[in-house]
């Protein structure tokens, strides 16, 4: 143990407070040691790896056995190498005191968004390795955060959504009258802290009250040896007014608050992460009406003078503090979640969890910049008339008149 009790400090520093990196950037660091006496190193190397992984288990019944089946994928997006103190055969001396060796890895342009879900996860981290004579080999790790920017100002993800379903409520195999609804949104990009409004029409044409719900959905899919497994959350939920039999619901842009969340991941081979935006009809007895809508979370907000609609969502300022958001709307205001409700079965309530099932905190080493609505801005102005009147178009006032 006398050779440990030389090494004070052995670590792994980047040159960043915040360690978030994208792609096509340069990660610059160093290697910090520090020691209390005269050291005699073989070897020093750092090594940069990023990858993403999905892995999970299944298991079926066999007579009295139980097999289990091992699913498991990987795939590489960042792999380097560099030697610090090569390894030629001899020994290199360091003195007593702090010795620091920087490095540099350029990283790829294509990366996928850090990540961490209950069935893969995508990480990055720089480990070192010192080598020494008959001792073992001391390692260091440093994780890092790579954030791939989705610009949601794209006319693929400002192209509104909109869909129609209707379904046949029926009560001991008697037809009891059908239920209805058509939900539009604004566009499909989305960042985190905006509202979504949504505007809806819920036609009740049966004999029984229903309930119209929306909750903005995260999807978490890994594939591993031609295999899916999924994972379903809700991230965000809203119930509306109860419907009385052959009444009618209008949402003139009910507000859902998008929390701290990450972006979608879209990219990878291996792992997705997506969102939808559900609206839900309770009919009793029997199933829901359920409806999806796409969409996207991204990282670059919407440009506040690049908006072409007039949803209330689209126009804010660079301020983060987005909790003091005011919605302009009289309904109530979505519920606040700060962690997304986990379940490994399909939804069948889009209600809010309670409290004690909330879980651990968003899975996810990163949240997205978030920004808030602020007010929309004025009409272009110009002092100079477009269109002067001429000198023979002014008629002169008639005195007798």
């Amino acid at each position: 143990m006398q050779h440990f009790s030389k090494i004070q400090v052995f670590a792994v520093d980047l040159n960043t407070s915040q360690a978030v990196y994208r792609g096509g950037e340069l990660l610059l660091g160093q290697v910090v040691l520090e020691i209390s006496r005269m050291i005699k190193v073989r070897a020093l190397e750092v090594c940069a790896r990023g990858r993403a992984m999905a892995h999970w288990l299944e298991s079926r019944s066999m007579g009295l056995n139980t097999v289990y089946s091992d699913y498991t994928a990987y795939e590489t997006y960042l792999r380097g190498r560099q030697h610090l103190i090569l390894d030629n055969g001899e020994v290199t001396v360091l003195q007593a005191g702090k010795h620091e060796f920087p490095f540099t890895f350029q990283l790829p342009e294509t990366l996928a968004t850090s990540f961490e879900g209950k069935h893969g996860s995508v990480r990055y981290w720089v480990k070192a390795k010192l080598h020494r004579s008959w001792s073992t080999v001391k390692r260091a790790k440093k994780e890092f955060t790579v954030i791939e920017p989705i610009d949601i100002n794209t006319p693929a993800l400002l192209a509104p959504q909109a869909g129609a379903k209707e379904k046949q409520a029926r009560a001991w195999y008697c037809n009891s009258g059908q239920v209805s609804v058509s939900a539009k949104i604004d566009r499909k990009g989305y960042t985190p802290g905006e509202v979504i409004p949504i505007f809806a029409e819920i036609d009740n044409c049966t004999t029984r009250t229903v309930v119209p719900k929306a909750a903005l959905i995260q999807t978490q899919t890994f594939i591993a040896r031609g295999n899916q497994k999924q994972k379903k959350s809700v991230v965000a939920s809203m119930v509306g007014d109860a419907i009385l039999a052959g009444k009618r619901e209008v949402w003139h842009g009910r507000a859902l608050k998008i929390p701290p969340v990450g972006p979608s991941i879209l990219q990878c081979r291996i792992l997705h992460v997506e969102y939808a935006l559900k609206v839900c009809v309770d009919i009793p007895g029997t199933s829901k009406l359920l409806m999806e809508l796409p969409l996207v979370i991204g990282t670059i907000p919407l440009h506040p003078f690049g908006s072409r609609t007039s949803s209330i969502s689209s126009q804010y300022s660079l301020n983060l503090d987005w909790l003091r958001m005011v919605i302009p709307e009289t309904p109530e205001a979505p519920p606040e979640y700060s962690s997304i409700v986990s379940t490994e079965e399909s939804i069948p309530n889009l209600s809010p969890p309670i409290q004690a099932n909330l879980g651990n905190i968003l899975e996810g080493p990163f949240f997205a910049y978030i920004q808030e609505f602020r007010y929309r801005p004025p009409p272009l102005y110009s002092e100079v008339d477009p269109n002067p009147p001429s000198d023979g178009s002014v008629r002169p006032r008639c005195m007798t008149c």
